[in-house]
């Protein structure tokens, strides 16, 4: 698209990001579908190429890219698998709370071996019982002297059991409903931390969603983010920057979609021509991209919103995931009926694309909730 503001280091690292995925992470896609397991070499790969540093601070051992490059490189990679670009969506979603919140002593400590890729983040605040009502969480923080202690789950976690780093959302004030909860920084190892089911998803199989149980579990006081009370502000601030990455790997799909509904379109022959010569599919092919292409500009804006530090960018943020979200189902089933028989099967990505894209319309905030984020924002307006 003609629209984009990187500087020259950036545009050159999103053309690198773009080969990359197109030649080492492409051919990885269906096999790390098929085994369901998680792709420690795709991961490898975007450490080695500084990609996992993109959302961190230089000061911290990152790159510092801008937002925009960051989800012009989740696009790129969620184009030709979306699991490998959840890597780096997750890295930033895991540890942005410690950007945002984090003393310098914890951004000290926690980052640099975040932005290497050494460490994997997580971010846990959904539960069971508790979705899109963060106050109706069960997961209780007491203060005993200098610890705190964690008792409860959290469930559907990316990188869950994975992650090193996990920024933990929790009640310490039962009574105070979302002004009652507190964030923390929870490390794999701490004593009463252990995961529980691991589960078997439709798409995105290659990332590891995962149950995350407090037992007793030890977290030095000094692992709190902010003050007691600032969790579910961190938690917002956080998803309201992240959501775009969302967006940003559903566009991504839908381009993948696309593309191979463009050249199986031109290949496939029926009636002594081919399908792409039907002006039928000649319209859905450009319905299809138009809406991508809209999609991808939401996206965009949001990012640069962000990036110049204005107030009212999370309207827009949940412009962005809800619409690029809803068009990413729209083109990839769009996909398979061009494909036809064999976008039904396995032999072909449309239905990988299809399966992945759904969830896309349901993590980091069902689309529901960002329309109620949308229109609170347009009647809260002056």
């Amino acid at each position: 698209m003609a629209v984009s503001h990187l500087s020259d280091d950036e545009q050159m690292l999103i053309e690198a990001i773009r080969e990359i995925a197109r030649e080492q992470v492409a051919p990885r896609a269906a096999e790390i579908d098929h085994t369901s397991q998680f792709p420690w070499d795709m991961k490898e790969l975007l450490a080695q190429q500084d990609i996992l540093a993109m959302p961190f601070p230089s000061e911290y051992g990152g790159i510092g890219s801008s937002e925009l490059a960051v989800v012009m490189a989740i696009e790129e990679l969620a184009r030709n698998c979306a699991t490998t670009s959840l890597i780096l969506a997750v890295q930033q979603l895991g540890s942005l709370p410690i950007i945002l919140a984090g003393t310098d002593e914890q951004k000290r400590k926690y980052l640099p071996p975040l932005a290497s890729g050494e460490w994997l983040a997580a971010f846990g605040l959904t539960e069971a019982g508790s979705g899109s009502d963060a106050a109706a969480m069960q997961t209780f923080a007491v203060r005993q002297g200098d610890t705190y202690i964690l008792n409860g789950s959290k469930r559907f976690i990316t990188n869950g059991g994975l992650a090193q780093v996990n920024s933990i959302f929790a009640l310490t004030d039962p009574k105070a409903g979302t002004r009652g909860i507190s964030a923390f920084i929870v490390e794999k190892d701490f004593p009463g931390f252990s995961v529980g089911r691991i589960e078997d998803k439709m798409g995105i199989k290659g990332s590891q969603t995962a149950e995350l149980i407090f037992t007793d579990c030890e977290v030095p006081a000094e692992n709190l983010l902010g003050r007691e009370g600032d969790g579910f502000k961190f938690a917002m601030m956080t998803l309201d920057r992240t959501r775009p990455g969302v967006a940003a790997q559903a566009v991504g799909i839908a381009q993948g979609a696309l593309d191979l509904a463009v050249s199986y379109s031109k290949q496939r022959i029926q009636f002594k021509k081919p399908i792409a010569e039907n002006q039928g599919i000649q319209f859905m092919l450009a319905d299809m991209a138009t809406k991508v292409e809209a999609a991808r500009l939401l996206v965009y804006n949001a990012a640069e919103m962000i990036d110049q530090g204005e107030s009212n960018f999370s309207k827009y943020s949940s412009m962005a995931k809800l619409y690029a979200s809803d068009i990413a189902m729209e083109v990839t089933g769009d996909a398979v009926q061009i494909l036809g028989g064999y976008g039904y099967m396995k032999e072909y990505p449309a239905e990988r694309m299809m399966r992945d894209a759904k969830i896309t319309q349901i993590y980091e905030g069902t689309n529901q909730i960002q329309l109620l984020v949308i229109a609170r924002a347009l009647l809260g307006e002056k």
